[in-house]
């Protein structure tokens, strides 16, 4: 088997310039942990999508640690992939570029308390934590410090704590104009729980500019360039508000204004959405349909082609009761963390005309697929690998891939 491999990478090598050599060593090396054959990685259900690395939450943060939010960072110098990995106690810091590999380089603990709800995102390669531990704040990590971990894992402290707010649900970063927006803060604060505006172009020196009344849990921000030109170039807020998708033009953070909003039928808890690539429908999971309406997984997609008058375009029911929580839109794929039924990956291709296809799955929570907080958090589908990051509550991390045919 030896003599083989070898014989293998002489003839890459002699076909290949060197940086061909080098990217045909990274496709070899990321071999599954397990195959998705027969409907199981593993001991875990699957169709299309293979298992390449699993690491514990015991491995990633000690004892009675509970996974929630996750996001993904590649090194702009060695092209290196990193998971960030949130728990009740703070983030890890997982290099994944070899999943079978996976080393955990090190850990930011909460700045206060534990709390089972921490988010991160990323901007120019400097991380923002917030979380809903009392007076946490955010946090500010630069990132660049992972490549220089000689030996492994390590306590880092945050590079600049911002406190201008307290607890937060979530944080949302445009990256196109370097601003974060911080959702569900406090409901007795200036804003009641809504998002702030806060200037990052100057990464450790953040400023707030302003922001929306009324309470958000979640939103998408983006440099609008779809198909209303009334609002091309404008910076476009759509906040998922427990009871409506509300739109707010936000380019000019001293009077930001609302455009319009939408609500729908059997509302349970409107959590989170986003985008379409061509800005033309806006895909939103809602939280409680499932249980307080006895609904199996239910999407509910929006025409947004007019941002004036949002439109109800159709609803999409899953295969399972499982809740659906954090979804995310690649290319014609959309990316389901729906709890105790894993991920499910959904082809939107056919959005026009009010259809959607499961066409994958891989599923974290082998159990069962009851209507339940347990299972995947969260799926981060945007490393140049193709390899997808998901965070499961009680399970920890997972790296998955499509299969290969």
């Amino acid at each position: 088997m030896i003599k083989k491999s070898l014989f293998i990478f002489l003839l890459i090598a002699i076909s290949c310039s060197k940086k061909d050599v080098f990217e045909a060593e990274k496709q070899t090396i990321i071999n599954p942990i397990a195959k998705c054959e027969n409907g199981f990685a593993g001991e875990f259900p699957c169709n299309g999508y293979d298992l390449l690395t699993h690491i514990t939450l015991e491995e990633i943060a000690g004892e009675n640690t509970e996974g929630n939010d996750s996001w993904g960072w590649v090194d702009p110098v060695t092209k290196s992939e990193y998971a960030l990995m949130c728990t009740n106690k703070g983030v890890s810091f997982i290099d994944i570029t070899n999943p079978a590999e996976a080393r955990i380089i090190g850990f930011l603990k909460s700045r206060t308390e534990n709390s089972p709800w921490r988010d991160v995102k990323i901007y120019n390669d400097i991380a923002y934590i917030v979380s809903e531990a009392t007076d946490h704040g955010m946090q500010i990590f630069n990132l660049n410090r992972l490549r220089e971990v000689i030996v492994t894992p390590v306590e880092f402290t945050s590079d600049k704590d911002y406190t201008g707010f307290g607890s937060a649900h979530n944080i949302v970063i445009n990256e196109a104009e370097g601003y974060a927006y911080p959702v569900g803060t406090s409901r007795s604060g200036t804003y009641k729980g809504g998002p702030l505006f806060i200037n990052i172009q100057d990464p450790f020196m953040p400023v707030e500019e302003g922001g929306f009344l009324n309470y958000a849990h979640d939103a998408q921000v983006v440099t609008y360039n779809g198909p209303d030109t009334d609002y091309t170039g404008k910076e476009i807020l759509i906040g998922s508000n427990e009871t409506e998708v509300v739109l707010v033009d936000v380019t000019d953070k001293e009077n930001p204004t609302k455009i319009s909003s939408i609500s729908y039928a059997n509302i349970g808890y409107t959590h989170q959405g986003w985008f379409t690539e061509d800005f033309n429908y806006f895909i939103l999971g809602d939280e409680l349909d499932e249980r307080d309406k006895g609904l199996n997984t239910r999407t509910i997609i929006f025409d947004f082609t007019d941002l004036d008058n949002p439109i109800h375009h159709f609803n999409y029911s899953g295969k399972t009761a499982a809740i659906d929580h954090n979804g995310y839109v690649k290319g014609n794929l959309f990316f389901q963390a729906n709890y105790t039924a894993g991920v499910r990956i959904i082809d939107i291709s056919n959005i026009g005309n009010k259809s959607f296809t499961e066409v994958g799955f891989f599923d974290t929570y082998p159990e069962n697929d009851n209507t339940a907080f347990s299972g995947a958090w969260n799926v981060y589908p945007y490393l140049p690998s193709g390899n997808i990051i998901v965070s499961d509550i009680k399970r920890g991390l997972f790296v998955i891939r499509k299969s290969k045919t």
